[in-house]
């Protein structure tokens, strides 16, 4: 039987990814092509392998989800590390193409959808665990994808949440409204 709770669950785990994922588009959005292979070091990523990795996995555990395992057998998590996209179009491209397959997956199932067991790597998973999985996953690569953004981007950087010095009048703009039941990244 579904439960509000399993409802609150699905939009809940559908809002948090789309805001992800649109922090995402603003940050790379403030970059310039010339931006995308830069790394602060030799052992750390690029924006544009941080893409690549996220990508490859959304399109790996999301092709055919609820059927297949999710590490497919023509992936290659190793190249996801190689620092070769041509261009931001390129790279663009790759990031939308995750991003679709993850939500073409994820927008169909139903609270009853969430008890049935999948597999990554032959290891079970409720597909609320899965779920669960990548909105760890997801979001700890878009802060490191932002993080470097911000850092290229400079001085021109537009910020993404409450600005420095913001805090004051965006907590009175907030408080000034009746108390309601709503989720965080409704009105953003």
């Amino acid at each position: 039987m579904e439960t509000s709770h399993q409802l609150n669950y699905l939009d809940s785990a559908r809002k948090l990814l789309q805001y992800y994922r649109e922090l995402g588009d603003k940050a790379l959005a403030q970059i310039a092509d010339e931006h995308i292979h830069w790394h602060p070091s030799p052992e750390s990523n690029s924006v544009a392998v941080i893409v690549k990795h996220l990508s490859g996995n959304m399109l790996s555990r999301f092709t055919d989800f609820l059927t297949t395992d999710g590490e497919k057998p023509w992936r290659d998590r190793e190249a996801e590390f190689e620092n070769d996209y041509a261009d931001k179009t390129e790279l663009l491209a790759a990031w939308n193409a995750g991003w679709e397959c993850f939500f073409n997956a994820v927008d169909p199932l139903t609270e009853s959808d969430l008890d049935k067991i999948v597999y990554i790597r032959n290891q079970g998973h409720t597909v609320l665990e899965a779920l669960s999985r990548q909105l760890a996953h997801y979001p700890y690569h878009v802060g490191q994808l932002v993080y470097l953004c911000r850092i290229l981007a400079g001085e021109n950087w537009k910020s993404l949440s409450i600005p420095k010095g913001g805090s004051e009048a965006f907590n009175a703009e907030k408080f000034a409204q009746e108390k309601q039941r709503t989720f965080f990244v409704d009105k953003l």
